[in-house]
């Protein structure tokens, strides 16, 4: 959420900022609320302090016994109550259009619609040279136990069933890969709650205007779309000592989410599902670091990808392409020979304070008595389904076996390869 202060110093800055992600001028609606409210509060100030004021007096009609005096005061008073009463506070209604602005891009984010408008910043890892056609995981999937059959049979479209071996790899890259966040890069092990509240993913911005990306139960909570909302909620309506940062959380869950806006979109395989694994990575630091704190979460992705021998891209999204809380996103794409393109498979987000003016995450620096908004970030470290289509991918034979990259060796009690059956 915007600070409604930093919009009146800079109206203009604050629509040209949101220009860039396609938004109208907004600067001057959202000043005008602000003042009205602000009046109001002082309205609302001054009724209270003339109604005490007039109590008393009405204490000193009535010690006088001077009744008259005391009913007119008292009917006052009551028009005073009456005139409360009827207060309409439009603090709701700016509130409510904060909450529904992202954040504002920072100025080295480049303008653009979508993910055509992206930025190539580095492009590392040397794409696998085959003596035959590569194939797409799909193709190569159900002889090595990938039942895509079986999973929609059970519970619908983007549901897979994974068997035997198959499933045991996907299983070592998520341990693998929370293993290296935990002992490389020191971030904090966490198991937490798949349902959430509806604060939690407000607090995260998923809420309320994408409440149709979400799956919620019948009980009123919400399935999380990634570990993000969790582990970025650990903070929440907290003060922390500036001593406590930086916060480094991650976690290897199950997500959920409805892809309602993704119909007839890689319906085949298991780029876009309704239920995957992803290892998440959140931090939360002070303002001075978090650009740094960026770069750090990015690179760790990225050690990931190299240490499985996976050629992948660098991108800085454009405008148009962000989520809704980021300030600035690098994706990490991998390459997939089957396919012929390279695909996203991490998504790191610098988001500021704006999720934490959402969630009213503070701390205190050091000496000092006030409070500041925490920064947070988040990044998948990695999506565990899309690695697992990387790895079928770069790693795949002309038999049909695809090779097991080794250092998932020891997370397979020495299995080399997945064999067709």
């Amino acid at each position: 959420m915007h600070d409604i202060r930093t919009i009146r110093e800079d109206p203009a800055a604050f629509d040209a900022a949101l220009a860039k992600r396609g938004a109208g001028p907004i600067a001057d609606r959202l000043i005008d609320l602000d003042q009205v409210r602000r009046q109001q509060v002082t309205d609302q100030q001054n009724n209270l302090n003339k109604r005490n004021l007039l109590s008393k007096q009405i204490g000193r009609a009535m010690a006088q016994k001077d009744s008259g005096r005391a009913e007119a005061l008292m009917r006052e008073v009551q028009s005073l109550k009456d005139k409360a009463l009827d207060f309409v506070d439009t603090g709701d209604e700016l509130h409510e259009l904060l909450a529904a602005l992202p954040n504002s891009p920072y100025p080295d984010v480049p303008e653009g619609k979508d993910e055509d408008d992206n930025v190539v910043v580095t492009e590392r890892g040397a794409r696998p040279a085959f003596d035959f056609v590569p194939r797409e995981h799909d193709a190569i999937g159900p002889a090595i136990g990938m039942d895509f059959e079986t999973g929609v049979a059970i519970a619908g479209a983007r549901f897979t069933l994974l068997r035997g071996p198959v499933a045991k790899l996907q299983r070592a890259l998520g341990q693998f890969m929370l293993d290296r966040l935990v002992a490389d890069h020191g971030y904090e092990e966490v198991a937490p709650p798949l349902l959430v509240r509806d604060e939690a993913v407000y607090g995260t911005g998923q809420l309320p205007k994408f409440a149709e990306d979400l799956f919620r139960t019948t009980d009123g909570r919400w399935l999380i779309p990634t570990a993000e909302v969790s582990l970025t909620n650990i903070v929440r309506e907290k003060i922390l000592a500036e001593a406590e940062l930086p916060l480094r959380f991650a976690a290897l869950t199950p997500c959920f989410r409805s892809e309602a806006g993704a119909a007839g979109r890689d319906t085949r395989g298991l780029i876009r599902q309704h239920q995957f694994d992803k290892v998440e990575m959140v931090s939360i630091v002070t303002p001075d670091v978090s650009e740094a704190e960026h770069e750090r979460m990015t690179s760790a992705a990225e050690g990931a990808l190299e240490a499985l021998g996976l050629p992948y891209r660098r991108m800085l999204l454009c405008a148009g392409d962000m989520g809704f809380t980021a300030a600035r996103t690098y994706d990490l794409e991998v390459w997939l020979p089957g396919q012929g393109r390279y695909r996203e498979i991490s998504s790191c987000s610098t988001c500021t304070d704006f999720q934490a003016r959402r969630m009213n995450a503070r701390y205190r620096p050091e000496g000092e008595k006030g409070t500041r908004f925490v920064h947070t970030l988040n990044g998948s470290g990695l999506a565990v389904g899309r690695t697992l289509v990387a790895v079928i991918e770069n790693y795949q034979r002309a038999d049909g076996s695809v090779a097991v990259p080794a250092v998932l060796v020891p997370y397979l009690d020495g299995l080399t390869e997945l064999t067709p059956r």
